[in-house]
């Protein structure tokens, strides 16, 4: 067991570098690695967002504490979020996740186009004010019926749509603590608590690149920040076209 865990502590470790420093990957890393390594897909699923309960608080407050955070963006993120991801996580039996995996897979590539072409156009962030709550609403959705996808849905659209990386990424991980808390304790009552190793060792990962994370975002360029979101949301995006085309 000593052994099972120090494993998911060093995915919950890359996971979480990653997901704390741009904003998203934490799931689709953590599910994809556990799947690899034989775990079932409804305990890697429950035990990844059990784990982002714990990572998520532990880089949300990272980023408040850093100055990443604009309130007025996190708290109707965080709303629309929770709202969002409830509903996903009671009707994930009765719709199928692959329905939406071709649009989103799409969507994805689209977004990663847009922000990379931005990050070498040199022009001031603009606050996103509009769209904000339905954004939210989408994202927790997909993340729960999905089991990823907060982060990347919307990361890239608010930075594709010019609002700071840097804000963007902070609120978004804040905003994704309640998201997660809130599908967390609707997979507790419908899945039975079979994934206390992958979550604890997931959990410590995480915990200990949370902080380390939230730093790499206050110092990383702008520009920098843009092109490493757009990689990420360009692979997600060609990773769910591939697994379509092989399925």
């Amino acid at each position: 067991m000593t052994e099972d865990i120090l494993l998911y502590a060093l995915v919950g470790f890359v996971a979480q570098l990653v997901d704390g420093a741009i904003g998203m990957a934490f799931g689709v890393i953590s599910t994809s690695v556990l799947l690899a390594l034989g775990v079932p897909p409804a305990v890697a699923s429950a035990g990844v967002h059990a784990a982002e309960v714990v990572t998520t608080a532990i880089s949300g407050i990272s980023h408040w504490i850093y100055g990443n955070v604009d309130k007025r963006l996190f708290l109707r993120l965080a709303v629309a979020g929770v709202i969002g991801g409830v509903t996903g996580a009671y009707v994930l039996t009765q719709i199928p996740g692959k329905i939406a995996q071709p649009a989103v897979a799409i969507y994805l590539c689209a977004m990663a186009a847009l922000i990379v072409y931005k990050a070498f156009v040199r022009r001031p962030a603009v606050p996103v004010t509009r769209g904000v709550v339905p954004l939210g609403m989408a994202g927790g959705f997909l993340d729960a019926v999905g089991g990823g996808g907060w982060g990347p849905i919307v990361v890239s659209n608010l930075v594709a749509r010019g609002n700071s990386p840097r804000y963007t990424i902070g609120s978004v991980n804040l905003a994704e603590f309640f998201v997660t808390l809130a599908i967390s304790i609707a997979f507790f009552f419908t899945i039975a608590p079979t994934y206390f190793v992958a979550a604890a060792g997931l959990i410590l990962g995480g915990a200990l690149a949370a902080p380390l994370a939230g730093w790499m975002t206050k110092r990383l360029p702008p520009r920098l920040l843009m092109l490493l979101v757009g990689l990420v949301v360009l692979s997600l995006g060609t990773l769910g076209i591939v697994r379509l085309a092989v399925s």
